[in-house]
């Protein structure tokens, strides 16, 4: 049977307390956002307490333009006050966070947890291998992708990119085509790194033709 989302919510407040910074529900699933100096205790009773034996999935996020623009600094639901309806003008400012997405067969429920980085510029939570082992290649695919460190980890390297590749290609602020480029040198008879080369592309804008062009 699948669990009810107003029951597990009520279950996952009571047994959270306040390490709970907000609960929120998209698409038929809850995203808890938790506080990252209790992240450990928080996750291990999600794990012992809760049911969500399995965590399937974890993956860094780089919010620096999130609630830009059209969002009108809206990040996410519970920043508009129940009340007015109105934007919170106190938003969210950090950059990076993690979700952690969880499965729990005995309950037949999923839950997402939401967690942020203190610092921006350089971003740190701890790891939860020792939570869930099979987090040791996702957080070291987040550390690779967005620079998050993650303290207690066994291993944190790359897993994605070269040894010498410069920068973190899922920051929103890294450049399409990146820094370096690297070709193999037959002179040297091996790999070098060497000043991104492409020209920067022109956008070119979308033509909008009348329904009947190249009718006969």
């Amino acid at each position: 049977m699948t669990a009810d989302l107003g029951t597990l919510r009520a279950n996952l407040t009571g047994l959270l307390g306040d390490k709970l910074v907000n609960v929120e529900e998209r698409l038929g699933e809850l995203t808890v956002v938790v506080k990252a100096d209790a992240m450990l205790d928080t996750l291990a009773r999600l794990r012992d307490a809760a049911g969500f034996e399995q965590m399937v999935d974890l993956c860094g996020v780089d919010y620096s333009a999130y609630g830009d623009g059209a969002w009108e600094g809206k990040r996410f639901s519970s920043d508009v006050t129940h009340e007015t309806g109105l934007v919170s003008t106190e938003t969210r400012k950090a950059r990076f966070a993690v979700v952690y997405h969880l499965l729990s067969v005995k309950h037949n429920a999923r839950l997402r947890v939401r967690i942020f980085a203190g610092e921006d510029d350089f971003p740190v939570l701890e790891s939860v291998t020792g939570v869930w082992p099979c987090a040791n290649w996702y957080e070291r695919e987040a550390f690779d992708l967005y620079g998050i460190v993650f303290t207690g980890h066994p291993d944190l390297r790359r897993i994605l990119t070269d040894y010498g590749f410069v920068g973190n290609p899922f920051r929103k602020d890294f450049p399409l085509s990146g820094h370096v480029e690297m070709r193999y040198d037959p002179a040297q008879q091996r790999v070098v790194y060497q000043p991104v080369s492409i020209e920067p592309r022109e956008v070119t804008p979308r033509i909008v033709r009348e329904e009947t062009y190249g009718i006969n």
